[in-house]
C-alpha cells in the first residue's frame, strides 16, 4: 500500500488546485460573456437594432421587402448586384404556404416546420433561433411572416462567431495552462516557506526520539500558529526533563535513604544467624531489644515504600473525585493523631466545608501535618477549619527562615530534626495532595512561636 504523501506536497496541490478553479472559473466565464455578447450582436442586426454597426446593417426596409418578393414572383433565386437591393444581410429567403421556396443568397437555410408555420399564421415573428446551410453552415435565423401564405427567414452566418470563440476559447486556454504552472511553481515555494518551522520541529522531534535529549530547544520566531507550537514543543521538553531530573532525584534519594535501615537490618540479622550457628544464642534481653530493632526497621522502611508509592502516583491513578466533608475528614485525623500522641493536647475549631477530592489522600495529608505538629510541640496543637481554610498550629521551636521555601520538597528534613524519626515524605505528601485537590498549602513561623500550616481547599459549607 503506498504511503500517505507528504505535507508539502498535498499543500502544494492545494495552492495548485485552488489557483487551477479559480483561474478555470475566470476563464468560463470570459467566455460565456464574450459569446453572449457576439450572439447579442447577432440577433440585433437580425431584430434591426444593430449596436456599432454601419448604416443599412439591418433587416430590410419595405421597399426592399417589395423587391424581394418581386423577384421572387419573378422567379429570381438570387439577387443580381443591379437589382436595386440594399446588401443588408448575406442570405433571405421566402417561404410560401404551398411549400415554395426563394432563395436570394449564395445557398439556402434548411427550413423547419416552425418556419411553415409561420407563413401559414398571421402577421408575427417566430423569435430567433439557430439552424444550418444546406452545406452545414451554422446561421442564426429569424422567421417572420411578412403577408397572407408568406414568411420571410433572414439569417446571418455564426462562422466568424465560432471561429472567434474558439480562438478566444484556445487563448484562454493557455493562458489557463500557464496559470496553473504558475500557481503550482507558487504553491511549492508557499508551502516550503511556510512548513519550514514544521520542518525545524519535524527534526527536533526525531532527535529527541533518537538521542532522548531533552535539552533540544527549538527558535521560536513571531506569533503565528507555528511559533505557538514550537514553544509548546519547547515548553514540553522542558516538563519532562523537569519529570525525569525529579525521578532521577527521587530514585536517588530513596537509595539512600533506604540504604541505613537496609544496613542496619542485615546487621541485626547476621548478628541472629552468628549467635544462633556459633551455638552461643542471645541472652533473652538483648535478643528481645535486637527483635524490637527488626520491627521498628521493618516499620520505618514500610512506611518509606509507602511514602514512595504514594508520591509515585499518577493523576490517574487516584480515587474518582468526589463530594467530601472537609471538616469529617480533619475529625477523624484528629483521632488518628490522639491515639498517636495522647499525651499532646489538641485544640480542635471545625467549621462545615465540602470540596471535591480523594477522601483518602486528604485524610492522610491531615494527619502528616498533625504528626508534624505533635512531633515538634512542646506545647498543645491547635486546629481550626473556617471557611475553608485549615489552620494546625504547634508550639515548637518553629523552622529558620532560610529552610522554609524547602519544607514541602521530598526527603528534605530541617537540620534540627534530622535526628527524629521519619522520611522526609511527609510534607511532600501534604503538598501533592492539596494540589490533586485544587488547593494551596503553605508553612510559615507563627507570631509567638511555633509553626503554622495553612491548607486552602476551594468548596462550599453547603452540601451540592
Amino acid at each position: 500500500m503506498r504511503g500517505r504523501r507528504s505535507l508539502r506536497s498535498r499543500l502544494t496541490a492545494l495552492i495548485t488546485v485552488a489557483v487551477a478553479l479559480a483561474i478555470a472559473a475566470c476563464a468560463g466565464t470570459c467566455w460565456l460573456i464574450v459569446r453572449d455578447e457576439l450572439y447579442d450582436q447577432v440577433d440585433r442586426t437580425l431584430q434591426g437594432h444593430p449596436r456599432g454597426g454601419p448604416p443599412g446593417d439591418g433587416p430590410p426596409k419595405e421597399r426592399d421587402l417589395s423587391r424581394v418578393l418581386e423577384l421572387c414572383a419573378a422567379g429570381r433565386t438570387s439577387p443580381a448586384g443591379g437589382d436595386g437591393l440594399r446588401p443588408f444581410l448575406p442570405l433571405v429567403q421566402v417561404v410560401y404556404l404551398d411549400g415554395r421556396q426563394c432563395v436570394l443568397g449564395p445557398t439556402a437555410v434548411v427550413v423547419t416546420r416552425a418556419d411553415r408555420a409561420v407563413a401559414a399564421a398571421g402577421p408575427g415573428d417566430a423569435g430567433l433561433r439557430n439552424g444550418v446551410t444546406d452545406e452545414g453552415e451554422p446561421v442564426r435565423v429569424r422567421t417572420a411572416n411578412v403577408a397572407p401564405g408568406v414568411a420571410m427567414m433572414e439569417s446571418r452566418s455564426l462562422t466568424q462567431t465560432e471561429s472567434t470563440l474558439t480562438w478566444l476559447a484556445g487563448i484562454l486556454s493557455g493562458v489557463a495552462a500557464l496559470g496553473v504552472l504558475g500557481a503550482a511553481l507558487a504553491g511549492l515555494l508557499i508551502s516550503r516557506t511556510a512548513l519550514r518551522p514544521v520542518g525545524r520541529l519535524t527534526e527536533a522531534v526525531e532527535h529527541v526520539a533518537r538521542t532522548e535529549d531533552l535539552a533540544t530547544r527549538i527558535p521560536v520566531e513571531g506569533t503565528d500558529e507555528i511559533a505557538r507550537l514550537g514553544a509548546s514543543f519547547n515548553a514540553m521538553t522542558s516538563a519532562l526533563a523537569g519529570s525525569r531530573e525529579r525521578q532521577r532525584r527521587l530514585i536517588a534519594d530513596a537509595g539512600h535513604e533506604l540504604r541505613t535501615p537496609l544496613t542496619s537490618l542485615r546487621t541485626n540479622i547476621d548478628l541472629l544467624l552468628r549467635s544462633e550457628n556459633t551455638g552461643r544464642p542471645l541472652a533473652p534481653d538483648p535478643k528481645r531489644r535486637l527483635l524490637g530493632n527488626l520491627k521498628a526497621q521493618f516499620e520505618e522502611m514500610s512506611t518509606l515504600v509507602g511514602d514512595l508509592l504514594q508520591l509515585s502516583r499518577s493523576e490517574d491513578e487516584h480515587e474518582p473525585y468526589v463530594e467530601v466533608a472537609f471538616h469529617d475528614v480533619v475529625e477523624s485525623a484528629v483521632r488518628r493523631a490522639r491515639l498517636r500522641a495522647p499525651e499532646t493536647p489538641m485544640e480542635v475549631g471545625l467549621g462545615p466545608w465540602y470540596v471535591h477530592g480523594d477522601q483518602a489522600a486528604l485524610e492522610r495529608a491531615v494527619v502528616n501535618l498533625l504528626d508534624n505538629a505533635v512531633k515538634f510541640s512542646a506545647g498543645p496543637v491547635a486546629v481550626r477549619l473556617r471557611a475553608g481554610e485549615l489552620t494546625v498550629r504547634d508550639r515548637g521551636p518553629g523552622i529558620p527562615q532560610d529552610e522554609l521555601p524547602y519544607v514541602f520538597d521530598r526527603f528534605w528534613r530541617s537540620s534540627s530534626a534530622r535526628s527524629m524519626p521519619g522520611s522526609g515524605l511527609g510534607l511532600a505528601i501534604v503538598a501533592q495532595a492539596v494540589q490533586d485537590a485544587g488547593g494551596e498549602v503553605a508553612l510559615e513561623n507563627a507570631a509567638g512561636g511555633g509553626t503554622l500550616a495553612r491548607v486552602r481547599l476551594p468548596g462550599s459549607p453547603h452540601r451540592s
